[in-house]
């Protein structure tokens, strides 16, 4: 059950940076956190990181965009800045206070709005680690992107149709526009069936192309990209990354550190990525915001944003 309260501030401890928070994004990993409904296998350990009954943390959200209230890290008071709370959660609070090094600044010159920025990490960060960092995509390399257009779905096509890739996304007919619009060359509806075809890259978002069905669409020396991984599969990617022909399948989680940030906010910098906000609620109605993400068919990143007297 989401409800609005007040609580105390949240201490800043040493190396902390307090923050007044200005938009946080409501992602399907704080709908999962909320329901402890995972990927098949994965619903214990998620309990057991999160709480056992209900969240450990009564505060969600990871993903938020905010201006810092203290001096931090060279940073002064009033610089605008996005991050990641991580495992601690909290973002979607007025006020938090956060590790400095899960921050970046935001420059002036960056036309980035704060729906935008908060909504820039979730889908970005991922993407990136699993295109860039894991597939090492290269221009001219086939994608197919399944689950191409929520939060990570956008980050992907974007980044791989700007890395010279020819893209192919997944996704309903009613977002097959939207999909060309962000960089996919052929659009394919999953009602329809699996696609035809080999690609170089294979990237599930989606979460129903488990290996049995995704190595046929594996081109030899390819890759294999289960974003959306049960235990099996993640185990047998960890204990078997190699396959038949040269594929490969990385199904690791993805990293989030503080390099991740920066290389996400110069992708932004650089026109290679844009965040993509499919609807921004007032902070006051954060429930409808958990049952725009429940429906699981939202277009980009849902973003909640502060109103202050």
């Amino acid at each position: 059950m989401i409800a609005l309260k007040q609580v105390p501030l949240p201490a800043a401890n040493r190396g902390h940076a307090r923050i007044s928070v200005n938009a946080a994004a409501v992602t399907s990993g704080d709908a999962r956190i909320r329901s402890a409904m995972a990927p098949a296998g994965m619903s214990v350990g998620l309990r057991l990181a999160f709480g056992i009954r209900r969240p450990r943390q009564p505060v969600l959200g990871m993903f938020f965009s905010g201006t810092l209230e203290e001096a931090v890290a060279g940073m002064e008071p009033g610089t605008r800045v996005f991050g990641n709370t991580g495992m601690a959660m909290g973002a979607h609070a007025q006020h938090l206070t956060i590790a400095s090094d899960r921050i970046v600044a935001i420059p002036d010159d960056l036309e980035l709005d704060d729906a935008e920025a908060a909504a820039l990490p979730f889908g970005g960060l991922t993407a990136a680690d699993f295109l860039i960092g894991k597939a090492r995509i290269a221009q001219g390399a086939k994608v197919l992107v399944n689950g191409a257009t929520g939060e990570v779905g956008c980050a992907a096509l974007q980044i791989a149709s700007n890395f010279g890739a020819i893209v192919t996304a997944v996704c309903r007919t009613e977002n097959h526009e939207f999909a060309r619009e962000l960089g996919a060359s052929r659009v394919h509806d999953y009602r329809e069936g699996i696609p035809r075809g080999q690609w170089d890259i294979v990237m599930d978002i989606a979460g129903t192309l488990p290996w049995r069905r995704a190595s046929e669409l594996v081109a030899p020396g390819g890759v294999h990209l289960p974003v959306t991984a049960s235990l099996h599969q993640m185990l047998g990617a960890a204990l078997f990354p190699r396959r038949a022909e040269g594929r490969r399948i990385s199904g690791t989680t993805s990293s989030d550190g503080p390099a991740a940030l920066l290389r996400l906010r110069s992708l932004f910098a650089d026109g290679v990525l844009k965040p993509v906000v499919g609807a921004r609620f007032p902070f006051s109605r954060i429930v409808d915001a958990h049952v725009l993400v429940d429906t699981g068919h939202k277009r980009g990143g849902v973003v909640v944003t502060m109103q202050r007297a």
